[in-house]
């Protein structure tokens, strides 16, 4: 195997990293994530059609499923901990990411054509987006989401159906509804810890949603990709709102911090934006 597809499969498990942490991260979404690293097209039409380039297709994604398997389980470990003493932080390196990656959403979005229309639903959907989300994560306030507690099988494939969701509809973030419903907690300790008695249930709610609603995105996808992507543009940039904390104190030195993390995850998106374009072939 040559160097440049080394990198290519590299660059995708680096990839399905963040989109892993999609599944976890509250104000993140798996689906947007795989929009904004320019995969998501290519996963919704393999999945809507899975018997079409089976082969070629596993082979490719092999690499994303490695790195979002890694990042969901890597980021478990590390939510508690990390957002209990670094939130601001890294809600900032976050926001970073996904600003360093806008710039190849929004290419991505006019590649067959744009229409005035089309930036009237993107405006329109920011803003209708906006509202919804903030409404989310104001009855989400006060919810712990640290507690561990024990739930049915059910709810569990309830919670499964909720994440694959936010794999088909990007800016979708799962894991604010799980903080709502009062799960959240629960899964990540039951994902870190390695629990069956939630991660079967989680997966097999998720692949059935996934399987269920991936041929439905794909023909919008085929009939309307303008519309789709502008429509998926302005959710991204309404939940990217929704992860700046704005009851941070930004008047301490550690502000520094922020802006390092921030400046840092836009280099990093913009970077693997930059290897999309240098290294990965048109799919």
């Amino acid at each position: 195997m040559n160097r440049k597809k080394w990198l290519e499969k590299i660059l995708l498990g680096v990839k399905g990293f963040f989109i892993g942490s999609g599944f976890i991260l509250p104000g993140v979404s798996g689906g947007a994530m795989a929009a904004i690293f320019g995969i998501y097209e290519r996963l919704i039409s393999f999945i809507a059609d899975i018997r079409k380039d089976f082969k070629k297709n596993i082979i490719y994604f092999s690499p994303v499923i490695v790195g979002a398997v890694a990042g969901l389980f890597v980021f478990s470990v590390l939510m508690t901990a990390l957002f209990e003493n670094y939130e601001p932080q890294m809600r900032w390196f976050f926001i970073g990411c996904i600003v360093g990656t806008l710039p190849a959403l929004e290419k991505q979005s006019r590649k067959k054509g744009r229409t005035r229309g089309n930036v009237i639903a993107a405006v329109v959907t920011f803003l209708i987006a906006t509202v919804i989300l903030v409404l989310i994560n104001y009855f989400t306030v006060g919810v712990s989401n640290a507690e561990h507690k024990e739930f049915p099988i059910l709810s569990w494939v309830i919670a499964g159906v909720t994440i694959g969701l936010g794999v088909i509809v990007p800016g979708l973030s799962p894991s604010n509804f799980l903080v709502l419903f009062g799960m959240y907690g629960s899964m990540s300790y039951g994902i870190s810890t390695l629990d069956f008695f939630v991660i079967i249930p989680l997966a097999l709610g998720m692949l059935v949603c996934v399987f269920a609603l991936a041929k439905v995105m794909k023909i919008f996808m085929e009939r309307k990709y303008a519309a789709m992507f502008h429509f998926i543009l302005g959710i991204v940039l309404a939940s990217t709102l929704l992860i700046i904390p704005l009851d941070y104190n930004y008047l301490q030195l550690a502000t520094l911090v922020c802006v390092l993390a921030m400046v840092l995850g836009a280099l990093l998106g913009r970077w693997m934006s930059n290897l999309e374009e240098k290294y990965v072939p048109e799919k």
